[in-house]
């Protein structure tokens, strides 16, 4: 290799480094901002799912510091004043406040107080569902049974959390319509139904054979599949 040679190739070396140099000057920055972003990114995280903590336990104190009251009515009033950081939250309050209010001897405000979670399309399903049951046994006595039924129908759809309870509340109207076919066939249904508990089982067989009816247990779960 010549002089010239070995000096073309340091002078093109020197080039390269000085254009990587000015290129780090000039788009090194996007790499800082990447870490940033992602140490920024990962400490966010951490701050909110501290904070949700942190929110988590003061409401969840703050409950327990209203339900020290032996009375029920001053239960309720304290649970009223506990301020919920979000809707699922706030539909966990709504439950336990509308049972205060059935201890305090006031229906009319714990289905009020449960029907606003049942309407609330920002509350989880289950809480809904949870809701409007709730509210529903509790009307037994003043809402007509055709409400109800329709109410109990829709929470004993397929999937529902609540659907085989639900089921035994339309049983138990059928009952109240004279209809003991209608229960017997609905308890039936709840006997073979592989998501039935021990204690539904046992009150689904002990209303049958009352109604006069034979219970079927060839469709129905054994105890090892409800335990």
């Amino acid at each position: 290799m010549s002089n010239s040679d070995g000096f073309i190739e340091e002078v093109t070396e020197e080039l390269r480094r000085d254009q990587m140099m000015a290129k780090l000057k000039r788009y090194g920055w996007i790499g800082v901002l990447a870490v940033l972003l992602i140490v920024g990114g990962a400490a966010y995280s951490e701050y909110r799912a501290a904070q949700a903590r942190a929110q988590a336990e003061s409401l969840g104190d703050a409950m327990l510091g209203a339900l020290e009251s032996d009375d029920a009515a001053e239960r309720v009033a304290a649970l009223e004043t506990v301020e919920a950081p979000s809707p699922t939250a706030d539909a966990v309050l709504a439950l336990l406040t509308a049972s205060e209010q059935v201890a305090a001897d006031d229906t009319d405000a714990a289905v009020a107080s449960l029907e606003s979670v049942s309407l609330n399309a920002e509350v989880p399903q289950v809480y809904r569902q949870i809701a409007q049951f709730k509210a529903l046994t509790l009307q037994a006595e003043t809402l007509d049974a055709a409400t109800r039924k329709q109410g109990f129908e829709a929470l004993s759809g397929a999937g529902g959390t609540l659907r085989l309870l639900a089921q035994e509340q339309l049983a138990l109207i059928a009952i109240q319509e004279n209809d003991p076919e209608t229960a017997i066939s609905t308890y039936q249904g709840i006997l073979s139904d592989a998501g039935v508990t021990p204690d539904l089982q046992q009150r689904a067989l002990q209303v049958i054979v009352a109604l006069g009816g034979d219970p079927d247990l060839n469709g129905a779960p054994t105890d090892d599949n409800n335990g």
